[in-house]
């Protein structure tokens, strides 16, 4: 049998097979499909009873943000900048130096408030030597008024013998008036000069207390010049720039304490019927995705809508009325380990998912937060009162 003949008796079989298979398949086919559907069946049964029954609950949104405190720093007295210590996206430690500002008029004024100070001192130290002076004088116009009196008694006592005219006896009676009048002078003189100084020291004296207080002003001002970082953070909006003439108040800078960062969660109104304080939250950053989750709790809800606090807030009652859902800014604080570990910027995008299996919280009120401190110019710092005290005794 040649290979043509063999080819031609094999078509026919093949074409038998072919047709058989085909005739097989629409049964495989049911067969597998029924087996999908089962297991469809079985998947959202298993997905129902997870996320009805089993599952916890829990609200989530996607509209959240990253938020945090801006420290402003500016200027409190006005002065020309001469240099700038730190720079955007630099870190900074609290009273770490920002900005320098030119002092030759606040060390001007220091130096007049020193000097004030000490011309004080001495003439507080002299009010104080004027009443052993006036006591000095009253001492001696009592021992005048004394001496004239004595005189006049004499004088009296021989012109009742004839032995001294009326004239004489009467300038003896006006020496008397006089020395009289002379005392009581002397009498007030020595009651101001106490006035001056009574119930007081150096140190207590009002004039003395008056210009040591221009000398912390001018202190404090001299301190002014010197800006430094109140809290730690990353500097951020940095318009002050070198040579620049600064009033105060003008912004310079802005730190930003990145370990203190919060999530503001915008819920829809109808997500807040089981929120409460204090609730657990976890939260995933666009900018990490979703492998990395951040913790935090619940610690106040906004006391209105965004709506009610706009700049120009809706007008319901104006007859052309659409309902819209209302959003209302939720509080999440997050842990500050986490934020280290992992660094967040104000502004970011989050997904905040709220735990509200536990409804035993309060719905409003957020416990008190404890609030920045930063380092400021104290009147009564050390190194100005032992400034003071040794201009005082080197003036004493």
């Amino acid at each position: 049998m040649t290979d043509t003949q063999a080819n031609d008796m094999a078509a026919p079989a093949a074409g038998r097979n072919a047709v058989a298979v085909e005739r097989g398949n629409p049964r495989a086919r049911r067969r597998w499909l029924g087996v999908l559907a089962v297991i469809v069946v079985v998947g959202a049964i298993v997905w129902a009873v997870f996320h009805f029954l089993l599952a916890r609950p829990e609200e989530e949104t996607d509209d959240a943000y990253v938020a945090g405190d801006v420290v402003a720093i500016t200027a409190r007295d006005p002065g020309q900048v001469l240099a700038i210590h730190a720079d955007n996206t630099q870190t900074v430690k609290a009273g770490q130096p920002l900005i320098e500002l030119d002092a030759a008029t606040a060390d001007v004024n220091l130096a007049a408030a020193s000097a004030e100070l000490a011309r004080a001192v001495r003439a507080t130290r002299g009010d104080f030597t004027r009443i052993g002076q006036t006591d000095a004088t009253v001492v001696q116009a009592r021992a005048e008024l004394a001496r004239v009196s004595d005189d006049y008694r004499r004088r009296r006592g021989a012109a009742a013998e004839g032995a001294v005219s009326g004239e004489e006896l009467s300038h003896a009676a006006d020496a008397v008036k006089v020395a009289r009048a002379n005392l009581q002078l002397a009498q007030a003189q020595a009651a101001q000069a106490r006035t001056t100084v009574q119930g007081t020291d150096v140190n207590t004296n009002p004039a003395v207390l008056a210009a040591i207080a221009k000398y912390r002003q001018a202190s404090i001002t001299r301190g002014h010049m010197r800006i430094v970082a109140p809290i730690d953070g990353v500097v951020a909006q940095r318009t002050v720039q070198l040579g620049q003439q600064v009033a105060p108040g003008a912004p310079l800078m802005a730190v930003v304490p990145l370990e203190k960062l919060w999530v503001d969660a915008n819920f829809r109104e109808t997500q807040l019927k089981d929120l409460r304080i204090g609730q657990p939250a976890t939260i995933t950053a666009d900018v990490y995705g979703g492998d990395i989750v951040y913790h935090g709790r619940v610690i106040g809800v906004g006391a209105g809508s965004g709506s009610a606090f706009a700049l120009l807030p809706a007008q319901n009652a104006s007859g052309n009325w659409i309902k819209v859902v209302q959003r209302v800014p939720v509080r999440i604080q997050l842990r500050s380990d986490e934020l280290r570990a992992n660094p967040l910027r104000i502004g970011l995008s989050v997904t905040a998912t709220v735990d509200t299996a536990n409804t035993g919280g309060q719905r409003v009120g957020a416990p008190a937060r404890a609030a920045y401190q930063g380092q400021a110019t104290d009147a009564n710092n050390p190194e100005i009162e032992a400034r003071i005290r040794q201009i005082i005794a080197a003036n004493r």
